[in-house]
């Protein structure tokens, strides 16, 4: 089995997300630590936070995938972005031990014309920075579309990056559907052959989570436009046999796909069926 949920609101709080997550039929859900376009971060209130954590326990969710502001960019040319971004990373570590054993996820930013090895140096020089030996939270790195000069555009370009991370056991990978297929991995066509690569390349046990989304666009054109499942160039088809793939079982999927609730619902729903039908 796989675990199924989309990303939510911390508006109304933490345990309160859970609460949604539960009515939607999901059992795990994504949450922007800050404001996705901005800096700004919602107080935790230790009560609230514990009572989302026994809810997780109750409920059995799988892992949360938390996930680390856009205008986080730890390799930008500007000092005073690659600065903010690495205060922005820190505090968001520290603030995950509020919800134990979690993932945190982030795009790891875009070079900014310095070139892939500088954002390759200036990336795991941030995470040597603040990771620390007795975290619980596991950080990921997302694979990205490879639009302009964002960095996680191959699965080398992470493994660079994961090499030079003193605490390895600490990071992970995300594994978005429409990024890795934007970046021109076949994965409706050849999945079982990009999963042989990645093993190859990073590891399959690196491999944490999916983001499960279609994609606007043909294999390869680097643009990462989310679409709905079974309504991009991806497919239903394909997008089942990756939900039901034997390397991606017991993994959190969160749906990113540009839905309603109504419509993350139904297709928590749709995954919950092939499931269902696949035992």
């Amino acid at each position: 089995m796989i675990y199924i949920g989309c990303h939510l609101s911390v508006t109304n709080g933490y345990e309160a997300m859970g609460k949604t997550m539960c009515d939607f039929g999901g059992n795990t859900f994504a949450y922007f630590t800050r404001n996705p376009r901005g800096g700004r971060s919602k107080d935790i209130i230790p009560e609230d936070a514990a009572a989302l954590n026994r809810l997780l326990e109750e409920q059995r969710f799988g892992k949360l995938v938390a996930h680390g502001s856009y205008t986080m960019n730890l390799c930008a040319a500007k000092e005073s972005t690659r600065l903010n971004g690495l205060d922005m990373l820190e505090q968001d570590i520290q603030r995950m031990e509020f919800f134990p054993h979690q993932y945190y996820n982030f795009h790891p930013g875009a070079h900014t014309g310095q070139g892939a090895e500088k954002g390759i140096e200036l990336i795991a020089d941030a995470l040597n920075g603040v990771l620390f030996p007795e975290m619980s939270t596991t950080v990921l790195l997302e694979t990205m579309a490879g639009k302009g000069t964002e960095m996680g555009r191959s699965f080398e370009e992470l493994r660079e990056i994961i090499d030079r991370v003193e605490l390895k056991d600490k990071v992970g990978v995300c594994f978005d559907t429409c990024h890795v297929w934007d970046a021109g991995y076949d994965v409706a066509n050849d999945l079982d052959g990009v999963l042989h690569h990645f093993d190859d390349v990073i590891g399959l046990d690196r491999l944490r989570a999916v983001h499960f989304n279609d994609s606007k666009n043909p294999c390869g054109a680097h643009k990462d436009r989310h679409e709905k499942l079974g309504q991009g160039y991806i497919g239903m088809e394909a997008m089942k046999r990756i939900a039901l793939h034997p390397a991606l079982q017991n993994k959190p999927f969160i749906l990113e796909t540009p839905n309603d609730d109504e419509g993350y619902i139904a297709e928590i729903r749709t995954v919950k069926e092939w499931m269902e039908e696949s035992t």
